[in-house]
C-alpha cells in the first residue's frame, strides 16, 4: 500500500470511513514528506505543523463520533500564500511586502476550514505572481521535482512541487496560466475554473483560485468545496447546484476540436505537439469526434496585454515607498516601460482583453471543447525568470493559457506524456463558460483511457 503522504483526499476519506486511516496518521506521513523532500524542493511558506497537528486531532475524534463536519474533514491541504489565512502575512512573493497577520481567511480558505479540512503549510510564488517561474525576492527557489534543474512553473510553484507527496489537495491561483502551467510541468491536474466560480477577495479580471492535484476526481472534490459565492467577491458567479463529477465521463459524441499551435509567440515543442495529438486520437477512438482548430492568437493580443500589466506594474510599484523597494530587478526592469507609455497604449492593451475573450469564446462555439498543449515547452532552466530569462520577454510561453482567463472560460491540464529526458506534458482541455463539470468530466475520461503514469519522482 502507498504511504498516506501519496493517497489521493477520496482514498484517505474512503479510510477514515472504514477506520483504517486516522488523520493523525495521515499528516505524520505528510509532514514525515515535506521534512524529507523540503531541502531540495522548497516549496513552503510558513508551514504550521502544531496547528496541522491540533486539526487533525480533532478531525480524529469527529471521525471517532461517527460525525465529520464537512467533505473534507482530516484531508491535508495546502493554500497559495497570496490566498489570505488568517493570522499569517501574505507577502505575495516580494521582500518589498511590509509583513502583516491577515485578520481573516479568504473565502476559498474558509471554505476549507469549515470542511474540515487540515491546513498544513502556504505554499511559494515569485514576486507578485508576475513570473512563469519560482524566482523571487522573499522565497527561496522552488525546484520542480521531477527534475531538481528545471522550475516548477510559476506563479503557483510552490502548489504545484507540493504535489509530490504534501498531502493531496493544494489551492493556487491562475491570472495567465499559473495553475494550468505549473500542475502541465509537474505531471498533475490543474483547474482554472470559470471566471468567478471561486470567489476571490480581492477580484481582478481574469484572476482565479484553481485546485492542484494529482487526479481529476481530487480537483472535482476541492471544488465541490471552495466553489460557492462569497459577498466579498462582487464577480462571484451565483449559486448553482453542480453535479461535480467523479467517475469519467462518456466522450461519445463529444465534439472536440484539436490546436496543437496557437499560432504566436512560441512554436510548439515537437515532443509536446506529437504528445497532444496522441491525447486527441485517444479521445477519437473512443467515439469523440475531433477535428482540426484554427488558431485564434495574434501578436498583438498578446503584447497588449503585456503593455497594460507593465503599466499596472511600473503604477503599483512607484506607490512603495524607498525601504520597501526591495523586488526582483528583473520585475522592475520590465515594469520601467509602463512610465513612458502613452494612454492610448495603455487603453489598447486593456482593449486586448477583450479581443482574446471573443476570440476563444467564439473557437469554441461549434464545440465541446478544445485540446491544446498546457505549455507549448518544457519546463526551463530553474535560474531562469523566465522562458528566455529576459524580462522583456516574460509572456511568451503563455499564449496557450492566458486566452482563457481573459475570456472566463474553464480550462483543465491533465497530463499526456513525457519528454525523452522524463518531464510531465500537460495536455489542456477547455470548455465553454460554466460547464466547469463537463471539462473535469472529459479529464476523468482521458486519466482512464491514457497510457500507463510513471511513478511520481523520489526526491
Amino acid at each position: 500500500m502507498s504511504v498516506a503522504a501519496d493517497l489521493t483526499a477520496r482514498e484517505l476519506l474512503d479510510g477514515y470511513r472504514a477506520r483504517t486511516l486516522s488523520p493523525t496518521e495521515v499528516l505524520d506521513s505528510v509532514l514525515e514528506r515535506m521534512a524529507a523532500d523540503e531541502p531540495r524542493l522548497r516549496a513552503t511558506y510558513a508551514p504550521d505543523p502544531e496547528g496541522a497537528r491540533t486539526a487533525a486531532r480533532e478531525s480524529e475524534k469527529r471521525w471517532a463520533d461517527g460525525a465529520p463536519i464537512g467533505a473534507l474533514d482530516g484531508v491535508p491541504v495546502t493554500i497559495k500564500e497570496n490566498i489570505a489565512t488568517r493570522g499569517t502575512p501574505s507577502p505575495l512573493g516580494t521582500a518589498a511586502t511590509v509583513l502583516q497577520p491577515a485578520a481573516a481567511d479568504a473565502p476559498a480558505a474558509a471554505r476549507l476550514r469549515e470542511a474540515g479540512a487540515v491546513i498544513v503549510t502556504k505554499t511559494t510564488m515569485p514576486d507578485y505572481g508576475m513570473l512563469g517561474s519560482s524566482q523571487s525576492s522573499f522565497h527561496p527557489v522552488t525546484r520542480n521535482p521531477w527534475d531538481l534543474t528545471r522550475t516548477p512553473g510559476g506563479s503557483s510553484s510552490g502548489a504545484a512541487a507540493a504535489a509530490a507527496g504534501y498531502g493531496p489537495l493544494h489551492l493556487g491561483t491562475d491570472l495567465g496560466g499559473s495553475v494550468r502551467q505549473p500542475s502541465g510541468w509537474n505531471g498533475i491536474v490543474g483547474l482554472k475554473p470559470t471566471f468567478g466560480r471561486v470567489p476571490v477577495d480581492p477580484p481582478y479580471i481574469g484572476r482565479v483560485i484553481g485546485p492542484m492535484c494529482r487526479t481529476a476526481a481530487d480537483a472535482s472534490l476541492l471544488m465541490s468545496v471552495i466553489g460557492v459565492p462569497d459577498p466579498r467577491d462582487h464577480t462571484a458567479l451565483p449559486a448553482a447546484e453542480i453535479d461535480w463529477p467523479d467517475s469519467p465521463g462518456d466522450v461519445r459524441g463529444l465534439r472536440i476540436g484539436l490546436l496543437s499551435s496557437v499560432g504566436t509567440a512560441l512554436d510548439t515543442d515537437p515532443e509536446i505537439r506529437a504528445a497532444v495529438e496522441a491525447a486527441a486520437r485517444v479521445f477519437e477512438a473512443a467515439g469523440a469526434v475531433v477535428t482540426p482548430a484554427e488558431p485564434f492568437m495574434t501578436r498583438d493580443m498578446l503584447d497588449g496585454i503585456d503593455r497594460f500589466w507593465r503599466a499596472r506594474a511600473f503604477a503599483d510599484l512607484a506607490k512603495l515607498p524607498e525601504r520597501c523597494r526591495a523586488v526582483l530587478p528583473a520585475i522592475t526592469e520590465w515594469a520601467a516601460s509602463g512610465e513612458t507609455m502613452t494612454g492610448a497604449e495603455v487603453f489598447h492593451g486593456f482593449g486586448q482583453i477583450d479581443a482574446m475573450a471573443v476570440a476563444a469564446n467564439r473557437a469554441l462555439a461549434e464545440l465541446d471543447h478544445l485540446l491544446l498543449p498546457t505549455a507549448p515547452i518544457p519546463p526551463f532552466p530553474v535560474e531562469y525568470g523566465s522562458v528566455f530569462d529576459d524580462p522583456q520577454r516574460p509572456f511568451e510561453h503563455i499564449a496557450t493559457s492566458l486566452p482563457f482567463n481573459m475570456s472566463g472560460q474553464p480550462a483543465v491540464s491533465v497530463n499526456c506524456g513525457y519528454t525523452a529526458g522524463g518531464l510531465p506534458i500537460g495536455l489542456q482541455i477547455v470548455g465553454r463558460r460554466f460547464d466547469d463539470a463537463g471539462v473535469l468530466a472529459a479529464a476523468l475520461a482521458y486519466e482512464k483511457l491514457r497510457p500507463a503514469q510513471r511513478a511520481w519522482p523520489s526526491v
